[in-house]
């Protein structure tokens, strides 16, 4: 059961923070994973051009959801940074030189396959240390008292390793699909056949990741095979299924918009699944998410807050893809 009470809202906003950073930066990282095999020239910099209007707003959900977290939940944002630090700094330091990248391209055009290759290295890293950092917190903290008590790469396992190549997987996914919707002709034409591979291997490490968790605590197995909640944590894969199956449907019909659409619902569903498994620990097995909180003064004086700015975010968020919608080509926003 769920109670809807003010630590129990702000987890659901930094979920929403942090599933609309995933969605929005998920394809502009997707992008710089799919570069290498996009030819150099028009390609590359259509590519390029489709995310240049939007992709520095793309990452204020980041910062909504990592400062909410540090605000609403302070307990958790001490153990969970000192217990992931090494993934979280790589992932800023990999996002910074990504952005350098990014501008140096079009500004220093005679090093431009240098700053093509840097900007694909920080997306791989970048996305790569988000699904360590999910997998590192997924695979349980040790906890002392209200303090991290494990060691500096305890991090560091397989099942971490597992989820950042999902990740990855994932994004490229979410790139390729979006460069669907954006482009035309040759690039277009690329990028189906790259939404298949990607979606197959999505698809598969979705599995892999799904298959794994319930064993990594019988916390997590009862959650999802106990009766009678598995008449509703069956939905989840069963909806994955659909899902996939509509995926690969709308690619086969050569649909523009469908598979993105359809990208993203997968993505819900992964968000929806690590709830179940997850729901109420905001540090699993250890720290729940009213032992985290803030003191209820504070919870309630930033609600108004956020009540004021994410409608505002969300207004010109949207704002920008609608004056940007439509196909991109090689020249433009640069």
């Amino acid at each position: 059961m769920i109670a809807f009470d003010l630590p129990t809202i702000w987890a659901f906003i930094i979920a929403f923070a942090i599933f609309a950073y995933v969605v929005m930066d998920g394809f502009d990282l997707g992008i710089g994973i799919l570069f290498p095999v996009l030819p150099t020239g028009r390609e590359r910099d259509s590519a390029m051009n489709s995310i240049a209007p939007v992709w520095d707003g793309n990452e204020t959900w980041l910062v909504l959801g990592g400062g909410g977290l540090m605000a609403a939940f302070p307990v958790a944002y001490g153990i969970i940074l000192s217990a992931l630090y090494t993934p979280i700094i790589a992932m800023l330091l990999a996002l910074i030189f990504r952005g350098v990248a990014f501008e140096f391209r079009w500004r220093d055009p005679g090093h431009r396959k240098y700053w093509d290759a840097a900007f694909t290295l920080g997306s791989v890293v970048a996305t790569f240390a988000q699904g360590v950092v999910l997998g590192g917190l997924l695979q349980g903290i040790a906890v002392q008292g209200r303090a991290y008590s494990g060691g500096w790469w305890d991090w560091l396992s397989p099942f971490s390793l597992l989820v950042g190549v999902s990740l990855v997987c994932g994004y490229g996914l979410l790139g390729a699909t979006w460069l669907i919707m954006k482009s035309e002709g040759s690039l277009q034409d690329r990028c189906y056949r790259l939404a298949q591979v990607f979606g197959v291997a999505t698809v598969v490490a979705m599995a892999a990741v799904s298959a794994a968790t319930p064993f990594l605590s019988h916390d997590y197995f009862r959650r999802w095979f106990e009766w009678p909640q598995v008449m509703f944590t069956a939905q989840v894969p069963l909806l994955v299924a659909v899902a996939s199956f509509g995926f690969f449907l709308s690619l086969r019909r050569r649909s523009h918009a469908w598979p993105f659409v359809i990208a993203l619902a997968l993505f819900a569903l992964g968000l929806a699944g690590l709830g179940v498994s997850l729901y109420p620990f905001v540090v699993p097995r250890a720290i729940t998410i009213w032992d985290a909180a803030a003191p209820p003064a504070s919870l309630e004086f930033m609600l108004v807050g956020a009540a004021i700015m994410i409608p505002i975010i969300l207004a010109y968020t949207g704002y920008s893809y609608w004056v940007f919608r439509g196909k991109t080509g090689h020249e433009g926003y640069h």
